[in-house]
């Protein structure tokens, strides 16, 4: 990581109006005056989303050969927590103003008063951050469950199931993704912390003795792939725990932190889980939870590494390392920069007029491309506006139909970040368009 001082990103303020401005992302039951820390998804944001999943599901599982896939269920049996430490071990420190009554996380105020109106904070007591409910029809201590708070102990519960069915061997990995739920006491700055959040977590099964050098290696490779799909890299540092502060599963826990805009703050986890949850849900179910190594001969309970990504948190650091802001012919011009895999809408196809004339061929090559790429249409407004409106989304590309088209059946590609336009054959525009979105 480079050495100079870096600057953060635009103000969260700003990007959570081009989000709303640009259907990216809504607050969650706006009309009936929003709900706190919730974030609802739009047009744009859902496909932001989708392949932010994807480019992480890519590169953890489709590109190697040593990590499957697992898809478990929110609602678990309550022993699960009990096993796994959360229903005693899951808390946050909170503190609660005598007057106001306002309620915060220790670990997050500098000073003895609060810091809404000044008065006096009562003493700090434990918070179990779970959410519990109630399943089925009566709502008595038999019916607790709980929304789970990480997706990690549906992969530790299901270990001798995947290792069985894919007879993987050590070292092996097994990824998912899906929500979790946290009653944070805090929550706030845009979607970065968030009571319902979408995870992405894998968990590295490794021999004893071995997990030193697959931390090292995990920490690097994750931290990588931000950068692989546009995080600025000076923006970008790892922060290893102080013993004091790690998980009581942890036995050393690196954040991979990025420079928001109100400061340093975590991004990514990578622990060394040891063989503690394996052998915990092994104590509570009564079930071995082992791995038969035949080099030895021996059952050996692996040991893990565990990277866990939240999808928000991704999403609003390649946004706001997207975000530019630049004049050209003396009007400012607003982008976002994002990597192809990421962005959106990959290529709009943009009829220089309404005309009927141009209609049909520009349907024409709309229905050449849509097969391939997520696309937009868009005939409203000059076509200087639909640049503008294309390079605010993020889209790549632009294909532009004009009255020579019906002359020579060709069009013309404008290219997102430096504007450079070719024109291209109708015949060749699939070919070319392929060429200028890599990493697809």
């Amino acid at each position: 990581m480079s050495d100079e001082t870096p600057t953060p990103s635009v103000d969260l303020d700003v990007m959570a109006s081009l989000c709303k401005r640009r259907g990216f992302i809504f607050p969650s039951s706006e009309i009936y005056g929003g709900f706190e820390s919730t974030w609802d998804y739009g047009p744009m944001g859902v496909e932001l989303k989708r392949n932010v999943k994807e480019a992480w599901w890519r590169a953890m599982v489709r590109e190697r050969d040593d990590i499957v896939g697992l898809d478990a269920s929110i609602l678990m049996s309550p022993k699960v927590w009990e096993a796994s430490g959360h229903t005693t071990n899951f808390n946050d420190p909170l503190v609660e103003c005598k007057s106001c009554r306002k309620r915060f996380r220790e670990d997050e105020i500098d000073a003895k008063a609060c810091p809404a109106c000044e008065g006096e904070l009562a003493e700090a007591r434990q918070f179990n951050t779970m959410f519990k409910t109630f399943v089925g029809p009566i709502e008595d201590e038999a019916a607790i469950a709980y929304l789970r708070p990480e997706t990690a102990q549906g992969i530790f519960v299901n270990f001798d199931n995947v290792q069985t069915t894919t007879r993987r061997k050590l070292p092996f990995g097994i990824a998912q993704q899906g929500k979790s739920f946290r009653n944070e006491i805090t929550t706030g700055n845009f979607i970065f912390r968030t009571r319902e959040f979408e995870q992405m977590e894998m968990e590295y099964f490794v021999m004893p003795g071995t997990d030193d050098e697959w931390y090292d290696y995990w920490r690097n490779e994750r931290l990588n792939w931000f950068v692989r799909f546009g995080a600025r890299k000076e923006r970008l540092r790892f922060r290893e725990h102080d013993p004091e502060e790690l998980s009581h599963y942890s036995t050393g826990t690196t954040d991979i932190e990025y420079l928001f805009p109100m400061g340093w703050a975590e991004l990514e986890g990578i622990a060394k889980r040891s063989d503690y949850d394996l052998k915990q849900h092994a104590k509570h179910s009564g079930k071995k939870l082992e791995y038969f190594d035949e080099a030895s001969g021996e059952h050996v309970v692996p040991y893990v590494v565990e990277p866990a990504l939240g999808v928000d948190r991704a999403i609003l650091v390649f946004l706001l390392d997207a975000y530019q802001e630049e004049v050209v012919n003396d009007e400012k011009r607003t982008l976002l920069r994002l990597h192809p895999a990421l962005a959106p809408i990959k290529v709009a196809i943009l009829p220089l007029s309404r005309k009927e004339t141009l209609a049909p061929t520009a349907r024409k090559v709309w229905d050449l491309l849509r097969p391939h790429f997520m696309t937009q249409f868009d005939d409203a407004q000059s076509i200087g506006r639909r640049y503008r409106r294309q390079d605010e989304i993020g889209t790549p590309l632009c294909v532009t139909v004009d009255f020579d088209t019906l002359d020579d059946d060709a069009v013309t590609i404008r290219e997102r970040d430096s504007m450079e336009q070719i024109r291209v054959p109708i015949a060749n525009l699939l070919d070319a368009v392929r060429d200028r979105l890599p990493d697809l």
